[in-house]
């Protein structure tokens, strides 16, 4: 019986293995580490292929010393042992030698290290918050009178990648090109710039990591921590959160596209206009036109922020996640129930349960946006128009 098991085992194993090797999907694989497309990751890249040389050699001396003993000093060969024990020449050898080693490795790591360290004469700065489970970008800009002409935005992962990872979704992870390495905004900076980021969380540790930038650091919350690398490129680079951060770790990715300059001067300058800075031709802030405050526009408003904030939890379609604790919102007590309960658990959160606060996260008019879309969809339909001034009423 085990025999039979274990041969269907093995036929099982090579099946999956021929499947493997044939598939596109490894078709850019890899097993070295990736040269990069910044400074500093190339200088990593040529580390490690100096260590690596540096390990093979000293393989080839070791191995070749072993295999040389065991065939010319076997006991067959050789039945009376030397009755020497110590010989300081050699120990002086081989201890002179790593040690060598060590000090001219020692260098260029410590200059790198260095280099990694410095983020002094950065051009751009920008805030990022690790939040269960996005990350929120904001860029830290001023005109040149020193007014603030920043903006931030959420970045998840992208909806169909959703869609697609659900429970019984029925949808096949092989149609989706970058399947859990795709979001709806990306990180935006340009290529032969300085790139400074300031990393911080708002509720557990989650770590920024993009591969081809050589850069990986923690988000602790309450605590600011600093990276930088300058992208020599143009291209589309992607990484994920690389600290185990709660239930949807693994739907946490990151994609920064580097741009051409002038292609970034002009996506800077769009997004200013959206969020109302856009400095005019007499350094003043443009004012943005106030968009009308009505059901259509906040239900359309409120499935975004939905999909970006509380979709990973709750599900896109309202149903929950009751066995992970993230309970259904369609048909709810708290969506169709007492309008002030429900602002009050979204403004502060609930203690002991996932449920976090999201006041100091978003804006009232964003609360007061997904709070209307989650009252009236999925059925809910309780008719309830939730303004802006209603959340600011509530904090």
């Amino acid at each position: 019986m085990c025999f039979t098991k274990l041969k269907a085992a093995l036929r099982w194993l090579t099946a999956f293995a021929l499947s493997a090797a044939s598939s596109s999907a490894l078709a850019d694989y890899t097993l070295n580490m990736p040269k990069g497309a910044t400074d500093i990751s190339g200088e990593v890249y040529g580390l490690h292929m100096l260590l690596f040389w540096v390990c093979v050699g000293i393989g080839i001396v070791v191995f070749s010393a072993m295999i040389v003993s065991i065939i010319l000093h076997r006991r067959s060969r050789n039945p009376e042992p030397a009755k020497w024990h110590h010989n300081t020449t050699v120990e002086v050898i081989w201890t002179t030698i790593p040690f060598i080693i060590l000090i001219v490795v020692a260098i260029p790591a410590a200059r790198t290290l260095i280099k990694m360290e410095d983020f002094r004469q950065s051009d751009i700065s920008i805030k990022v918050t690790g939040i269960q489970w996005k990350w929120k970008y904001d860029y830290l800009l001023h005109d040149e009178n020193g007014q603030e002409r920043g903006f931030g935005f959420y970045s998840t992962l992208d909806a169909e990648s959703n869609r697609i990872r659900q429970t019984r979704s029925g949808l096949d992870p092989w149609s989706k090109e970058n399947y859990l390495l795709e979001v709806d905004n990306p990180l935006v900076v340009p290529v032969g710039k300085k790139v400074r980021l300031l990393l911080t969380a708002a509720d557990v540790i989650h770590a920024w990591w993009v591969p081809e930038f050589a850069v990986k650091k923690d988000a602790i919350p309450g605590y600011i921590n600093e990276i930088w690398f300058r992208v020599t490129k143009p291209g589309i680079y992607r990484g994920q959160c690389a600290e185990l951060c709660g239930r949807d770790h693994a739907f946490m990715p990151i994609v920064v596209h580097a741009v051409p300059e002038e292609e970034y001067e002009a996506w800077v300058r769009e997004q200013q206009e959206k969020a109302g800075v856009l400095a005019s031709a007499d350094g003043e802030a443009a004012a943005a036109e106030p968009q009308e405050w009505n059901m259509e526009y906040a239900m359309r408003q409120g499935e975004k922020v939905y999909t970006q904030m509380c979709a990973s939890c709750h599900m896109a379609t309202g149903e929950g996640l009751a066995a992970a604790g993230y309970p259904a919102l369609k048909g709810s007590a708290i969506a169709t129930g007492d309008l002030a309960a429900h602002l009050d658990i979204v403004l502060h959160g609930k203690p002991n349960t996932a449920m976090m606060a999201f006041g100091g996260l978003m804006s009232d008019e964003d609360i007061a946006a997904v709070v209307t879309y989650e009252r009236n969809a999925w059925g809910n339909d309780t008719g309830d128009l939730v303004e802006p001034s209603d959340i600011a009423a509530a904090r």
